[in-house]
């Protein structure tokens, strides 16, 4: 992932240095495990502790690979080099290729996942915060992008929270379904390596053992990992869209943090964009490109193939950097959103009252009338607001079969505001708790 887009805390999880770590612990623990079943001299799994704190140069195993075109022989090569020969003729016994790479993807997942789900902690706050602040902050609701009936700012900021929350959980449960590790030799029989070597490998590293995992632990966990990944960018974007809605010049309800020396467009000074929303937007269709892929290496010949494994070399990095990067951005976003509630109402009061018309229109069918009528009676009055700019309360007054069965004062108590925030705080405990 280009440099633009990260942030060191996920880049260093998938660094070569970082990677080389990993696949060196798994090797060592394995070597404690043969040690400890009497497969291998217990000196000489000691003896591969002793390079422990050394870090492994990617530069040097790279050149090695050169010639092997293998990548986990050119690290056994560097590593053999490393304790002397003699020591390292135990290394990776009765072991296959993807025990290494698919135990460290695995770790590497979990590693991201977890600084994923501080992520998505900060950004909880930072929204409820911000829900709290604005709890009564009247604005009109739209559906189908046309006003609707009134809500509030805060309740707009519950949604993304409890829609954030649950990625959470899905998190949660992803990072579950990966942590599993494999040390099962070719095809998977253990033919080579108790399967103590696995259960050992498996708890010094934080990880389950995989029930069965042919050469390779089965995609559908990782297929589910990265759906999971797509899930939480669509909710950024969902959440992204509306910032840029209301940051439009027609609405104007909110706008991103536009600091001091900022520059909006080369050409016009005036401008102020939802620069920081549109990006996130297009960080999210990147997530969302690793889904498909991720899906498709479930499909793999017999007990093993590679057709996965230069996919995951890009969406493993790619996706969970992004992902970071995406959510750290909207937590700033959110943290610095500049609201406008005058504006708010200034909208809401756009069409004249307008948008009382459903409380006319269910009162009229509570005093008898049905709601075919209802709707008729109330219908005819709102199109004089859209096709004419009236004013929908003084229609109504004036409107004789209206007033057979609602009087004045009737109609004048179903325009108070505060009918439409009095479950707010309903709503409020339901998500917050």
């Amino acid at each position: 992932m280009i440099t633009r887009y990260s942030r060191p805390v996920m880049t260093q999880i998938w660094s070569q240095e970082s990677k080389y770590s990993i696949w060196y612990e798994i090797e060592a623990h394995a070597c404690d495990a043969m040690a400890d079943l009497g497969i291998i001299p217990k000196k000489d799994a000691k003896a591969i502790w002793k390079v422990k704190n050394h870090i492994f140069d990617p530069e040097k195993i790279e050149d090695i690979e050169k010639v092997t075109k293998h990548d986990v022989i050119a690290f056994l090569t560097y590593l053999s080099n490393l304790i002397g020969p003699e020591n390292a003729r135990f290394i990776h016994q009765g072991m296959t290729s993807s025990d290494v790479l698919d135990t460290c993807f695995n770790i590497q997942l979990v590693k991201a996942c977890d600084v994923l789900l501080q992520d998505v902690d900060d950004l909880l706050s930072v929204i409820k915060d911000r829900a709290y602040q604005h709890k009564y902050t009247i604005r009109i609701g739209r559906s189908h992008g046309i006003h609707a009936e009134p809500t509030t700012m805060g309740l707009t900021f519950a949604r993304f929270f409890a829609e954030m929350h649950r990625n959470r959980s899905r998190l949660k449960i992803a990072r579950k379904e990966i942590s599993t590790g494999a040390i099962s030799g070719a095809v998977g029989t253990f033919a080579n390596i108790d399967p103590k070597v696995e259960n050992y490998v498996c708890k010094k590293l934080g990880l389950s053992a995989e029930p069965i995992s042919t050469q390779i632990i089965p995609r559908d966990r990782h297929a589910a990992f990265f759906s999971t990944l797509g899930v939480v960018a669509s909710s950024i974007e969902n959440i992204a869209t509306e910032i840029r809605h209301m940051q439009r010049t027609e609405v104007l309800e909110a706008e991103e943090y536009f600091a001091k020396g900022q520059k909006g467009s080369s050409a016009m000074p005036h401008k102020r964009n939802p620069v920081l929303t549109e990006n996130l937007t297009g960080l999210s269709r990147l997530v969302r490109m690793a889904v498909t892929p991720a899906l498709e290496n479930v499909i793999t010949w017999h007990e093993r193939d590679i057709s996965h494994s230069s996919v995951e070399r890009n969406i493993g990095p790619d996706a969970t950097i992004t992902l970071d990067f995406a959510l750290d951005r909207l937590k700033n976003v959110i943290q610095n959103l500049v609201i406008y509630p005058e504006r708010m109402l200034q909208n809401l009061n756009k069409f004249n009252g307008l948008i009382m018309s459903q409380r006319i229109l269910l009162a009229l069918t509570q005093k008898g009338l049905s709601r075919e009528k209802s709707y008729e009676l109330v219908q005819r009055n709102a199109m004089k607001v859209w096709e004419r700019n009236k004013d929908f309360m003084t229609e109504l007054l004036l409107d004789q079969e209206i007033l057979n069965h609602l009087s004045k004062k009737e109609i004048k108590e179903k325009f108070n505001l505060k009918y439409h925030t009095k479950h707010v705080d309903t709503i409020f405990k339901r998500v917050f708790g």
